[in-house]
């Protein structure tokens, strides 16, 4: 295996402030196996839509997460040269987010 990449779609009922993702971040990355990660970027583009993206980057994966906060939604990209639990992944972001449904997909790159 080269990669996997893994991809989880929620819908939200409440925002999320920028604590509460830093968590989740830390809780997702012992998941994928990343000890410690070195950069997270945030950006918010103002306006209507008020969206919000958070990257975090370690040597041997990236994770990126979309909100949506107008239309409830999150779309996280989790990338990594190691192998990890897509179901872990999912139950994590369902717990985290109290939300009852994911979709999740699995890509195995080779």
């Amino acid at each position: 295996m080269k990669g996997q990449l893994t991809t989880v779609d929620l819908i939200i009922s409440k925002d999320v402030k920028d604590y509460f993702l830093k968590k989740f971040i830390i809780k997702l990355s012992k998941i994928i196996g990343v000890k410690k990660p070195v950069s997270t970027t945030r950006k918010f583009i103002k306006g209507n839509l008020k969206k919000y993206t958070l990257i975090q980057t370690a040597p041997e994966s990236t994770i990126v997460i979309h909100i949506n906060l107008h239309e409830k939604r999150i779309f996280a990209d989790i990338f990594s040269y190691k192998k990890f639990d897509a179901i872990k992944v999912k139950q994590l972001s369902q717990q985290f987010f109290n939300v009852n449904k994911a979709v999740v997909r699995t890509i195995i790159r080779e």
